[in-house]
């Protein structure tokens, strides 16, 4: 089961669906609003973080950037529109090879 980080927005809609279409079964949501969202870490299950650009603190951006390069764990920048978070994922050669090795041509465009 691969897990996902996703920080920023309020609510994420149907992302958690779609992620899930392309191999993501766990999706965890940090909106980034409150201040005290800077301390907590990137939990130790997480294989990829996604960081929805247009709803983010700029803090958290890089408190939660510095977290994933000490942790290892790939992290991807996006809007928040599908079309953005799907493109961030699916066009990087490693996240794409991951993901269309786990579930087919879910990735492929």
């Amino acid at each position: 089961m691969a897990s996902i980080l996703v920080v920023g927005a309020d609510h994420l809609g149907n992302m958690p669906d779609h992620l899930a279409e392309i191999g993501f079964d766990d999706v965890m949501h940090v909106s980034g609003r409150k201040c005290q969202m800077v301390r907590k870490g990137i939990p130790e299950k997480v294989v990829a973080v996604l960081v929805l650009t247009d709803y983010v603190n700029h803090n958290l951006t890089k408190v939660i950037k510095q977290q994933a390069k000490e942790q290892e764990v790939p992290i991807y920048y996006a809007k928040r529109s599908w079309c953005s978070v799907k493109k961030a994922l699916c066009d990087c050669a490693d996240t794409c090879e991951w993901l269309n090795a786990k579930n087919g041509a879910a990735c492929r465009n």
